[in-house]
């Protein structure tokens, strides 16, 4: 038994080879110093710190260093073997991540149940089939104050307690692991890194709802997280925590994996289980709820992949212990996958109540190219943006519905000053309208009139009333469209127009696109001061739209020009305008 564990990863994206070659010096200075039997080195692929070079976590005294050097490694040997800290090395940061649901990830192999359970893995079924019992597990998750980490933030007691109430032969649990933003992979990560915390939370759901067969619906473009739920459970079956009588108690659970084709509205519960009946994934109004009459007509609880990961966790440590993580109305963590314009995109893990402001600027480094962040987009296609002078908001519930965001699964895009704030909704409209199962008309037809409207003011045909008709047809769809899709597809076009309505009528009135992204409404000219006359632009031109010659130098003919930027892209010398 390894008396500590040493996390080795470098942040720096550009030198991942430096993780192997510090990796061989350190176990040869292990080896020199007689240690290597009692510290293990491991790899890992995340280690939760960002732009921070090389960096090393040791377990399990929780120390981190960062911006390690090579020859940092003597002395951090020395420090091991001495039970000492190299303080000028502490990596000490300006915003914490708290790692709850991604406790394990990167901490053990996801492959191997041995390590899982001797990191007190399953120890909290073991509590809630032979200690707790089905009322005072509800009681718990009821006091932790966890709302479902899916979307709608629905609190997880509740969905549990109606399907426990219901009386019925037969009853079912599901794992939702259908994520489908753009951008999003929190319950992918979560599945490959840390499989075993899902099942346990899944059958911890499932004994408390008296539930004896449980469903992971996974995307079926997961394959490595497919292929990890499927040996963790039967793993789980081989040590009898799935089956007949666990744990020697009576409660018995046997669990399947549906793949999932993609479709996103099959995020949707009703659509979900639609899905696993066999039928084409559409919703179906509520009530019934499916905690009442679900799969198969029968109770069904149906929790996200982040959701059940905190599980083992509340029922381990207790809910009140879990309740004063967070603010008063959303407890815990959340997971935030940190894409687009970022320096340092990646998952993060915050306590609820820390601001957008913490989340992109300390944790993840602002922009990469440097610029001024201009908003942020959370939520996926069904969030709202959010613009720089309300970053710090604490990152909750209803702080962010307060915005006219929400959110979501957890996807977050950091957006620059290169971003067209008209460009930006029209790419998520887009991507509902096409995911759009067409079963209600206020979606159907009110997402596909939306994104027309969007497409003509991005190519300066708009008109100042068409934006009055876009704010109609957003509250009609948020009214009266059947399922969350179609309420919440509108999002991106209102925030957008409450906080950056200027940029839309730049496009209506003056058919000028700020952010140069509408290709429409841009043109390229060649800035003959600055043109070195060597020809790029002119041999790179799709369309010979570009005449001249060295001798006498270039002109791009705006009747012949694409607007296709191949020019702008080519130019070594910043000779081409656009604007």
């Amino acid at each position: 038994m390894y008396a500590k564990v040493v996390l080795v990863k470098d942040t720096d994206l550009k030198r991942e080879d430096r993780t192997r070659e510090f990796y061989t010096r350190l176990l040869d200075c292990l080896r020199e110093t007689n240690l290597h039997s009692q510290i293990q080195v491991v790899r890992v692929a995340d280690i939760g710190i960002y732009d921070r070079g090389l960096v090393i976590k040791i377990l399990p005294d929780k120390v981190t260093y960062a911006n390690v050097q090579d020859t940092d490694i003597k002395r951090i040997v020395e420090a091991l073997s001495e039970e000492k800290v190299v303080e000028e090395l502490v990596f000490k940061p300006k915003a914490k991540q708290y790692r709850l649901v991604l406790r394990n990830c990167g901490k053990i192999d996801p492959e191997n149940i041995d390590e899982y359970i001797s990191n007190g893995g399953y120890l909290s079924l073991k509590k809630a089939v032979t200690e707790l019992g089905q009322q005072k597990l509800i009681d718990e998750i009821k006091a932790s104050g966890i709302r479902g980490r899916g979307g709608a933030g629905y609190p997880t007691w509740m969905k549990w307690n109606f399907a426990r109430e219901v009386a019925s032969d037969q009853k079912f649990v599901i794992c939702n692991a259908d994520e489908g933003d753009p951008g999003a992979y929190m319950d992918r990560s979560v599945l490959e890194g840390d499989p075993h915390s899902v099942i346990e939370g899944l059958a911890i759901a499932a004994f408390a709802t008296g539930a004896s067969k449980g469903y992971f619906y996974v995307r079926a473009e997961y394959p490595l997280a497919v292929e990890r739920i499927e040996k963790a459970i039967s793993q789980a079956y081989d040590y009898g925590l799935l089956g007949k009588d666990i744990l020697g108690s009576s409660f018995s659970l046997d669990i399947e994996i549906r793949l999932g084709a993609g479709a996103f509205v099959c995020g949707e519960e009703t659509a979900l289980i639609s899905s696993i009946e066999g039928k084409r994934g559409t919703p179906h109004p509520r009530p019934p709820y499916p905690s009442v009459k679900g799969l198969w007509g029968k109770p069904t609880v149906i929790n996200n992949v982040e959701t059940l990961a905190n599980i083992p966790v509340i029922v381990s440590r207790g809910g009140k212990w879990f309740a004063q993580i967070g603010t008063q109305t959303s407890k815990g963590t959340k997971v935030f996958a940190v894409t687009g314009k970022v320096k340092n995109s990646g998952l993060v893990e915050i306590a609820m109540g820390a601001s957008l402001r913490d989340i992109v600027i300390d944790i993840c480094g602002g922009t990469l190219s440097g610029k001024p962040i201009k908003a942020v987009q959370t939520g996926g296609p069904s969030g709202g943006v959010i613009p720089e002078r309300l970053l710090d908001t604490p990152v909750d519930y209803e702080n962010l519905q307060k915005l006219g965001s929400i959110m979501g699964s957890g996807g977050m895009i950091v957006i620059d000053d290169e971003d067209c704030m008209v460009d930006i909704p029209k790419f998520y409209l887009g991507f509902c309208v096409e995911e759009s199962c067409g079963k209600c008309a206020p979606c159907r037809i009110g997402g596909f009139q939306m994104l027309n409207y969007l497409k003509k003011i991005s190519e300066g045909k708009g008109k100042p009333e068409d934006l009055g008709q876009l704010r109609r047809i957003a509250q009609a769809m948020q009214k009266a469209s059947l399922c969350g899709l179609g309420q919440t597809a509108s999002n991106p076009v209102l925030s957008t127009l409450k906080y950056f309505e200027e940029e839309y009528n730049e496009h209506i009135l003056n058919k000028r696109c700020p952010a140069g992204k509408c290709s429409s409404l841009v043109t390229y000219s060649i800035i003959s001061e600055k043109c070195k006359r060597c020809g790029l632009c002119f041999n790179n031109c799709p369309v010979k739209a570009i005449s001249g010659d060295k001798e006498q130098g270039y002109s791009i003919a705006q009747d012949k020009c694409v607007k296709c930027g191949q020019c702008f892209e080519v130019c070594k010398f910043k000779a081409i305008d656009k604007k």
